[in-house]
């Protein structure tokens, strides 16, 4: 299919040409019914009072548009809009604020907020297979995000948030937030998310000892020793994945609470795991992200009484 190289595309700009182009990205092998799944019994309907876009399913009885079944359903943002906003997104290697989503946009701070929030959802990987394989190495790390920072403008200390990623060299990363780095939290992670075919990779902390034996090798590197490399046992590519989050973090969003760390977990997982380096460039890496919004839905309440905690209900 076309894809839009640059931001003067009208698909960017014009809300028909948007429209056209998430239908044929996110029915690129036939349109098909959001709520019952049929494929043979949809067909164009509407007018002047529904507006373009609509299809009606004889099978359920039952409209839609290209908007059900996805992150962006029941939204009121234009689908230009949407789209300009997942190329943005998908294409800001440390992310983008916010604020720069509604000044680029031109919708309100909330809408920009939420908008983001919906992406990152769409971005999160459903049905993730096993990181390494036989040969393959997967470097387990961890960071702590928040926490009190001198060399920052905000000097407030904040609750550390501690943060465990598996990345394969030359290949994915995954990172989940914890509530602590013990073995105990970190070994069904491991267990779950590495191909017990994999070299495991990390440093000297004891958490990975025990599941160490797990898999293919497990060796070491002494960071308290200031040894970083010792033959085929280092972090570096996990510790190039924190650099990189971290000046996300620290840089355009400034903070994040730990009720949505792991959505912007999510979002720099998705971009560091389609990066350039793997042949994946920003259109591609933008269509994929629109892919994976379907099939997922996100409601702004929802994400409200996360952020605010059970008094919020």
């Amino acid at each position: 299919m076309r894809t839009p190289e640059l931001l003067t595309d009208p698909v960017f700009h014009d809300e028909d040409a948007a429209r056209a182009y998430l239908e044929e990205a996110r029915w690129a092998n036939g349109r098909f019914c959001p709520h019952c799944g049929s494929t043979d019994k949809t067909a164009p309907v509407g007018g002047p009072s529904m507006g373009p876009g609509w299809y009606y399913c004889s099978a359920c009885k039952d409209k839609f548009t290209i908007r059900n079944g996805s992150v962006m359903e029941r939204s009121h943002i234009q689908l230009h809009k949407w789209l300009l906003a997942f190329r943005l997104m998908a294409s800001s290697k440390k992310g983008i604020s916010a604020h720069q989503l509604r000044r680029s946009l031109g919708v309100t701070y909330k809408s920009a907020w939420f908008l983001a929030h919906r992406i990152r959802e769409a971005m999160r990987d459903d049905n993730p297979a096993p990181l390494g394989g036989a040969d393959k190495f997967v470097e387990a790390d961890e960071t702590y995000v928040g926490g009190k920072a001198r060399n920052r403008a905000y000097k407030a200390p904040a609750p550390k948030k501690p943060v465990v990623s598996l990345v394969e060299r030359g290949g994915r990363v995954r990172s989940q937030h914890v509530r602590e780095v013990t073995a105990a939290n970190l070994r069904p992670i491991l267990v779950a998310e590495i191909d017990k075919a994999s070299h495991l990779r990390t440093d000297e902390s004891g958490v990975y000892w025990t599941v160490g034996e797990k898999f293919a090798s497990h060796r070491t590197v002494n960071h308290s020793k200031k040894e970083y490399v010792r033959g085929d046992a280092s972090t570096n590519s996990a510790e190039n994945f924190f650099s990189i989050f971290k000046r996300g973090i620290y840089g355009v969003y400034q903070h994040v609470s730990e009720e949505h760390l792991h959505r912007y977990l999510a979002e720099f997982d998705f971009r560091y795991s389609h990066r350039v380096k793997l042949g994946v460039d920003d259109t591609t890496r933008t269509m994929l992200a629109i892919k994976g919004a379907g099939g997922k839905r996100l409601t702004y309440r929802r994400t409200r009484q996360q952020a605010q905690g059970p008094a919020a209900a």
